[in-house]
């Protein structure tokens, strides 16, 4: 059975690229946004909204201070979107933290934790 590939998804998909390009190349010159990592992105089914998860690797202030500067240059990162990609529509994008991979760590750690403590 093929599953069908959903457009939003494709969407996603060259969204988190592009913006993963941005941060490489340094073309968001905010000097609050860290070492980030664009994990995923979620497009809403009409295309009209994008939720943009990234993960970084340090504190939590300087995550936060990592969402202040996405969320800042997030008109920024619609225009350039727009001239990259051949949408009708660029959606409308916020940021969030992925803390899936915290999660995942810490579900390690716990079993880690539990095959030690058998022995």
């Amino acid at each position: 059975m093929i599953m069908a590939y959903k457009r939003s998804d494709r969407v996603g998909d060259l969204i988190r690229e592009e913006i993963s390009t941005m941060l490489v190349m340094e073309e968001i010159k905010d000097p609050r946004i860290g070492f980030v990592t664009i994990t995923r992105v979620a497009v809403s089914d009409d295309l009209r909204s994008a939720k943009v998860f990234f993960s970084i690797i340090g504190t939590e202030k300087e995550r936060d201070w990592s969402l202040e500067g996405l969320q800042n240059a997030s008109g920024y990162i619609r225009r350039a979107l727009a001239g990259r990609l051949s949408l009708k529509h660029i959606p409308e994008i916020t940021f969030r933290y992925d803390d899936s991979l915290e999660y995942s760590s810490h579900i390690n750690e716990i079993l880690k934790g539990l095959k030690t403590g058998n022995r």
